[in-house]
């Protein structure tokens, strides 16, 4: 093998390609700091997360040239579903590790290990944050020391957590101080829970990152704490009614929760490790673990003096185009029309619709015209519990709830002409899931009167043809 690594740096190095090595599997190529010309590529992907997987599946499909496409990553992996380090990284025996949840298995697609873009002649130019781009030159500059030109850019940076660092909290840089945004955080995450087991830990936040960490926790013997601000779990989404649900199910689960408090700092010890989280009320939570989810803000910066901005991402038209019509945005990053809400404006931070942009932008790149058509879809799996949502959730609606405390919920938020815009289940069939996904993409007008008479889930499903 060191024979055979060293025949291929030696020719390779006149492509300037500095060198390789044999790791695992397969062979890393690294393109050194001293390439003096830019290579020029007629697509390239800034980012390696989901988009950029589905992207180059698409792409590849699409009958993509080798060499033709580059993904840059300042991750050292090939794409991967980021869900996963949530939820199957955390717990399950044994847990999720890669290569088993590389894109694209999260939509039932093949796996793309990086011998699969080693197969199309898609360059991986892992580990190289991009320092510079000037789209006047369709370049961008990599911490590598090299330049590469595109005539396609696909931006699909994603988001950073939100830190309390950031935010100027004392203490915040203490050990023991966990975010979950990428392998290497839920990496660090999980050899800190086993570490923890039979002891305490607190969780910050109630949204997706909190309740999907307080489940692994739970599950893994560690005793957990959540504490949020809002009035109710996962507030963006869900009304009290099916709040209540979830937080009745996790403190019989023996999670503990504090709601209506943040928090004002951590305290530590004089190695440096946190010992324990001051809420705002003045009280002090003892802990060496502390899981934060307390937002993400899109990685915007590096583009935002060229691109025209909305809601904090990048303005894009039907087709994805940023106000640079070679540059396209998709996943967290993109503030792009919502085709059947009339056309209004979001920006959409989930999986499903990171996938779906991917693909999307690759068609219009190819000479698609088609709108981008998005059916709002929100989704978390946390103990034996598996919830969906479709569409929409306006102020103006109201929800009706039906299922109660039995395993199985439905939920339709109904504007007040009757149409139903939104939909919910926990505990549902696949075929029940696809019921709700076509209500909301179709939003039928019913009888709200003879709807509310149903006295379950399932009779309330089956009111809808």
């Amino acid at each position: 093998m060191k024979r055979l690594t060293s025949l291929l740096s030696a020719s390779l190095a006149a492509a300037g390609i500095a060198g390789v090595y044999f790791s695992g599997k397969r062979f890393i190529f690294n393109q050194g700091k001293n390439s003096m010309a830019a290579k020029n590529y007629r697509y390239v992907i800034l980012g390696g997360g989901v988009s950029a997987g589905y992207a180059a599946r698409a792409f590849v499909e699409k009958g993509l040239g080798k060499g033709e496409l580059a993904i840059v990553s300042d991750e050292g992996v090939a794409p991967y579903e980021r869900p996963a380090l949530s939820k199957g990284f955390l717990i399950g025996n044994p847990p999720a590790r890669l290569p088993g949840f590389h894109t694209c298995v999260g939509s039932g697609g093949e796996r793309l290990p990086p011998e699969w873009y080693q197969e199309h002649g898609i360059d991986l130019l892992l580990s190289n944050a991009v320092t510079s781009v000037d789209p006047s030159t369709k370049t961008l500059k990599l911490s590598s020391g090299d330049t590469i030109s595109y005539d396609k850019l696909v931006v699909a940076t994603g988001c950073s957590a939100m830190k309390f660092s950031d935010l100027g909290f004392p203490g915040a840089d203490y050990q023991g101080i966990h975010y979950l945004r990428n392998i290497h955080d839920a990496e660090k995450l999980y050899d800190a829970i086993q570490a923890q087991k039979g002891k305490e830990a607190v969780v910050i936040g109630g949204g997706y990152i909190g309740m999907e960490v307080a489940a692994a926790l739970a599950q893994n013997q560690v005793s957990c704490t959540m504490v949020f601000p809002e009035a109710h779990m996962m507030e963006r989404l869900f009304t009290p009614e099916i709040a209540k649900f979830y937080e009745d199910f996790y403190q019989k689960k023996g999670v503990k929760i504090l709601k209506g408090l943040s928090c004002k700092s951590f305290v530590g010890n004089d190695k440096g490790h946190v010992t324990g989280v001051v809420l705002t009320d003045g009280s002090e939570l003892k802990t060496e673990l502390v899981v934060v989810g307390i937002g993400a803000k899109p990685n915007t910066k590096l583009l935002e003096p060229f691109l025209k901005m909305e809601q904090r991402g990048f303005l894009v038209n039907a087709q994805l185009q940023t106000s640079d019509s070679n540059i396209f945005a998709v996943g967290d990053v993109a503030t792009f029309p919502l085709k059947m809400y009339e056309n209004r404006l979001e920006r959409v931070e989930h999986v499903g619709n990171a996938r779906q942009m991917a693909t999307h932008a690759v068609d219009v790149i190819f000479g698609s015209q088609e709108a981008y058509d998005y059916l709002p879809f929100f989704y978390s799996r946390v103990f034996d519990k598996s919830w969906k949502f479709y569409g929409d959730n306006p102020k103006d609606a109201t929800c009706l709830l039906f299922g109660e405390m039995n395993p199985k919920l439905f939920a339709v938020w109904i504007k007040p002409n009757h149409q139903v815009v939104g939909t919910f289940t926990e505990s549902a069939t696949p075929e029940e899931e696809k019921k709700i996904e076509r209500i909301a993409r179709e939003r039928p007008v019913v009888d709200v009167e003879k709807l509310k008479a149903c006295r379950s889930a399932d009779e309330a499903l089956n009111f809808f043809s």
